[in-house]
């Protein structure tokens, strides 16, 4: 098994490259899969509604009620105010770009806009906003210009209560000649939030390919599947967070040991190829992701039933809910470490990642291992996919898939097999999505792209990715 490991992780690697060429469009295309809700009951984006949304800010992040705002475009004009609630939304009749001009008459005396206009490009499926500062001080001068939309993930899922500061769906990257410290402060932030969200999906991946040498295609929707499950228990049978955390967690590690029971086992007890299991994989993935959309639909879903709240920590603001999502992720990512490192199952489960025949000749069980491996990694994925929910406002049926091809990236460009490679390449992936948004001139929709070029570089370099070892073939 061990002669055959450097070519499966050739043939795994050339297999995500083809992927990469068919994906990288879908992914594009999918992005409102993870898109923001709607900020507020007046619009309310879906697949085939497009939202245009103004924010108007003072200087401590508290909305202004009040202020008159123009939104026009091509055969549509309207006059909207805001409210002491947050923003004001309309729904547009088309796609493409839209002008918000703030009526500077209407400001309140002694404040003073940081732009008076600004454009946004309206999408299906997503909220276009853009964010007006007031302060105390005239700026010297301010031209309009184009500010990103909220089919990110970022906290741009928040209703108007959350501030559209840096970062926050909304934030006016764009302004000025290149991104201040600030925003790149606050990008850092979302870019970690997203890294370790997506190290505690990745891992699982790392840890069944590591043990089996199988790339399971069908890790995604795992991590809709949470999403889905945390939406059942919160939404549908008013369960509280905490106790669906867990319950998510038990459901989801369950589907892992069906699986196991019910597939792997017996395919390996034939002596099934990898590759025709990794076939397997992808027609159990299309399979969920059908499944999933019977259940909840084609539309986005929200997990929390109120609308999230910003905090603020280290001048990084994001909503309360991201922040006590990445420290769940940071606890469950040390019990993954201390479990690996310090038990004796852990301890068993490298042990049969680095040599299964070696393994089992010291009284190891590989099929016990393999199950045990199956059954954390579809928890942990479950519980990452609800918090991801929870992080970004809403999800769909698609979330899986479009994470899918970043979770590969993450654990190729750790290292294929090693969990803390997972860790540290997920946390790689979720910084360059992020900050990639800082480009001037970058469309938000390519975030994911800019990751996967990543991806390639350093393998041009490191074949065996950063944690990885280097395996001589023949």
């Amino acid at each position: 098994m061990t002669a055959d490991r450097p070519n499966l992780a050739t043939a795994a690697r050339r297999l995500l490259a083809t992927l990469a060429a068919v994906a990288i469009p879908a992914m594009i295309v999918a992005t409102p899969a993870m898109a923001a809700s709607a900020p507020d009951a007046e619009c309310t984006p879906d697949a085939s509604t497009a939202c245009v949304v103004a924010i108007v800010l003072d200087g401590q992040s508290n909305p202004v009620p009040d202020v008159g705002v123009n939104i026009s475009g091509a055969d549509f004009d309207v006059d909207v105010t805001t409210t002491k609630e947050g923003p004001a939304s309309v729904e547009v009749p088309h796609v493409g770009s839209y002008t918000i001009t703030l009526d500077e008459a209407t400001v309140p005396d002694g404040l003073f806009p940081d732009a008076t206009e600004r454009v946004v490009t309206a999408q299906n499926g997503i909220a276009a906003r853009s964010a007006f500062r007031l302060t105390t001080t005239p700026p010297e001068g301010a031209e309009p210009t184009a500010t990103p939309t909220d089919g990110q993930p970022t906290d741009a899922a928040t209703d108007g209560t959350v501030p559209a500061d840096e970062g926050l769906g909304g934030a006016d990257t764009t302004r000025g000649s290149g991104p201040s410290f600030g925003q790149i402060w606050q990008q850092f932030g979302s870019g970690i939030r997203f890294g370790l969200l997506l190290a505690l999906a990745s891992v699982g991946i790392s840890l069944i390919y590591g043990t089996t040498g199988l790339s399971s295609f069908s890790h995604g929707e795992q991590v809709t599947l949470g999403a889905m499950f945390g939406f059942i228990g919160i939404q549908w049978m008013g369960l509280p967070v905490w106790l669906t955390l867990i319950l998510v967690m038990v459901v989801c590690a369950a589907t892992g040991w069906l699986q196991d029971a019910a597939i792997w086992a017996p395919l390996r007890r034939r002596g099934t190829p990898v590759t025709q299991m990794m076939i397997v994989t992808i027609g159990l993935s299309l399979a969920l992701q059908y499944i999933i959309q019977m259940v909840i639909g084609g539309r986005s879903l929200r997990v929390l039933p109120q609308n999230p709240r910003p905090l603020e920590i280290a001048g990084i603001t994001l909503s309360t809910a991201s922040w006590l999502s990445m420290g769940a992720a940071i606890v469950v990512i040390g019990f993954i470490a201390w479990f690996l490192t310090r038990t004796r199952i852990g301890r068993a489960t490298r042990a049969v990642s680095d040599n299964t025949a070696l393994a089992a000749a010291t009284g190891i069980n590989p099929d016990l291992i393999v199950r045990i491996v199956w059954i954390m990694s579809a928890g942990f994925a479950g519980l990452a996919g609800m918090l991801l929910a929870i992080s970004f406002g809403s999800f769909n049926w698609s979330l899986g898939m479009l994470l899918l091809l970043l979770m590969f990236a993450a654990v190729t460009l750790g290292g294929l097999g090693t969990a803390f490679g997972a860790l540290l390449g997920s946390l790689v992936i979720g910084l360059v999505v992020e900050m990639s948004t800082l480009i001037p001139g970058m469309p938000s929709d390519l975030r994911y792209a800019s990751a996967l070029v990543i991806l390639i570089l350093v393998l041009l370099v490191r074949p065996q990715g950063l944690l990885g070892r280097a395996e001589r073939i023949g």
